[in-house]
């Protein structure tokens, strides 16, 4: 398989082909993010070569179990929805082709690659089978989104989820629990449960800020020009998005960077879900906590 550097895939993704079109991230300019720094280049498009011998791979070794039953596939990258929508459907042809029982594709997605298809582009892709976006928008702290150099503004991620809704793509969101910063988490995540009310993602990956020692944040820092939240406060801050999320999702803060995991069905666990927060911070000393992010492995 043509895989370059580290894979990441969300959790639950676990089940699926993982297949590589893209390596690397085409924005590589968020403050916090480490994760594709063991790759040479900032970003490739794998060559349609490659992705179809993977695929050949893939379909000679399920032979030799008797079984060629891909139900879902997830294009390996930081961004691969970022691709030309003509691309993307060769590739969901491709998937299909030696795969007709797969049923669906997922892969990660900036906010800003969504807004460079049209919406017939979107409807095209949702047909051919993409559905289940994962999308880092990390908070609706439009001053923190600004300072960590995402790209967009919280505005930008209702007006293109909302095309993701009118074309029947679903999605799925991932929240970075401190990125506001001291003193700024708890409204940070108001500011986030406002925007997730407006649309309908699917799951709620909560993920807990680790400042590494080559990230761009980890300079601002010694520079004075931030400060990160106690870990007590990181989850005051995710007690905080739980209370104020009114929609129905499945939420899961079970990541490596979470201590403690917590998951449960909204609404229906909140009550369950804000008392385990209570006793966390009531509870749970700082400096376990700490001690564990500072032991925490690149993730």
């Amino acid at each position: 398989m043509h895989y370059t550097g580290t894979v990441w895939r969300p959790p639950y993704e676990a089940s699926s082909l993982l297949l590589e079109v893209t390596a690397g991230c085409t924005h590589h300019k968020c403050k916090f993010c480490t994760l594709y720094d063991d790759i040479p280049f900032q970003f490739k498009m794998s060559p349609m070569e490659d992705i179809e011998a993977d695929l050949q791979e893939v379909k000679g070794q399920f032979r030799l179990w008797n079984d060629n039953k891909v139900t879902r596939t997830f294009l390996v990258g930081a961004n691969p929805f970022v691709l030309k929508a003509t691309r993307l459907l060769q590739i969901a042809s491709l998937i299909q082709k030696y795969f007709p029982t797969n049923k669906s594709i997922g892969c990660f997605s900036r906010i800003t690659d969504i807004a460079l298809k049209t919406d017939e582009e979107l409807l095209e892709l949702s047909k051919a089978g993409y559905d289940g976006l994962t999308i880092g928008i990390e908070t609706g702290d439009d001053d923190a989104l600004k300072f960590m150099n995402k790209g967009y503004e919280a505005k930008d991620i209702i007006t293109q989820c909302k095309r993701l809704d009118n074309v029947g793509i679903t999605y799925n969101f991932f929240y970075l629990t401190g990125i506001s910063g001291i003193g700024k988490g708890e409204q940070g995540a108001k500011d986030t449960a406002d925007i997730c009310n407006q649309l309908h993602p699917q799951i709620i990956g909560a993920n807990m800020l680790t400042i590494y020692p080559n990230s761009e944040l980890y300079q601002e820092i010694q520079k004075g020009n931030w400060q990160e939240e106690t870990e007590i406060e990181k989850y005051k801050e995710l007690r905080t998005l739980v209370r104020y999320l009114d929609i129905p999702v499945w939420f899961a803060a079970g990541g490596a960077s979470n201590a403690i995991p917590i998951q449960a069905t909204l609404p229906r666990d909140k009550e369950k879900i804000l008392s385990v927060l209570d006793k966390i911070i009531q509870s749970v000393d700082e400096k376990q906590l700490r001690e564990y992010r500072k032991n925490l492995r690149h993730l």
